[in-house]
């Protein structure tokens, strides 16, 4: 059976250089096995073996290809000139990044998968995800959205004649806004230390032990909420937009003890 054409959106690097290293390791390990499992044969640019323009020849695998996977890694800005080809046609695309990388903010609201190509079980999950977000492509095309496709609809809605649907354009406004800070909150929250770091909350409570009463009870709360927060992190991963409030709200709550205690005028 012949295999489709899937385009790989990657940064490529140097030869030699660390990412083209990483680059080559993804494709190998994370992407060409998940495409081939689809039916799909991933290419990235520099495998383009076909003469003629290079950048015409990719653009043109940009716009053809009905899958394409992109690598957001390092935040290259031929990554993203090309990605932003792709969102324009609104076809299958699945994106991906290095594990600990923050998504840009213009394309956080789209599902993309965290891979680390040292960790083994990083990568089996990375390919067990990028199979999955193909198969439910396939089978619903429709449901591939992208910052410039929303925004394009909100247009048209906006300028409709029809009441109901420039009122449908706002409500879509807000859900595509409180989609994307959910996005981000569910990433922050799988590591609660990237908000609240552990050196930092050692440093309160080492303070907290050696003062007064008032700061020995904050750090009691503290460390009570603390425990709390963590509880849902690890044993409740926040699939759920009431998990998150909880967890936002114990965050909120937690920085307030924080400041009372660093403000302290014993201290």
């Amino acid at each position: 059976m012949k295999l489709k054409a899937c385009f790989v959106i990657a940064p490529i690097g140097e030869a030699e250089s660390e990412t083209r290293k990483r680059s080559d390791q993804i494709l190998k390990h994370v992407i060409s096995p998940a495409a081939d499992a689809c039916g799909y044969k991933a290419i990235r640019a520099d495998q383009i073996s076909e003469p003629g323009m290079i950048t015409s020849q990719v653009i043109q695998k940009i716009v053809d290809d009905p899958l394409v996977i992109a690598d957001l890694t390092e935040r290259n800005p031929n990554v993203f000139y090309e990605l932003a080809i792709r969102h324009v046609i609104k076809k299958p695309l699945v994106q991906l990044i290095k594990k600990g990388e923050q998504i840009p903010f213009d394309v956080a609201g789209t599902r993309t998968i965290h891979v680390d190509h040292h960790d083994l079980d990083s990568v089996e999950e990375a390919k067990k995800e990028i199979i999955a977000q193909v198969k439910s492509l396939e089978a619903d095309s429709s449901t591939q959205e992208t910052p410039i496709s929303v925004s394009l609809d909100l247009q048209l809605l906006r300028q409709s004649d029809n009441p109901e649907q420039r009122s449908l354009a706002d409500v879509l406004s807000i859900i595509t806004e409180l989609r994307s800070s959910v996005l981000g909150l569910e990433k922050k929250m799988d590591n609660p230390e990237s908000i609240i770091p552990r050196d930092y909350i050692q440093h309160i409570m080492r303070k907290g032990s050696m003062r007064s009463p008032e700061s020995r009870h904050t750090i009691m709360e503290m460390r009570h909420m603390l425990e709390n927060m963590m509880d849902l992190s690890e044993v409740d991963k926040p699939n759920s937009a009431k998990a998150i409030i909880q967890q936002k709200e114990h965050m909120m709550r937690l920085r307030s003890m924080m400041d009372r205690m660093i403000h302290l005028d014993e201290w």
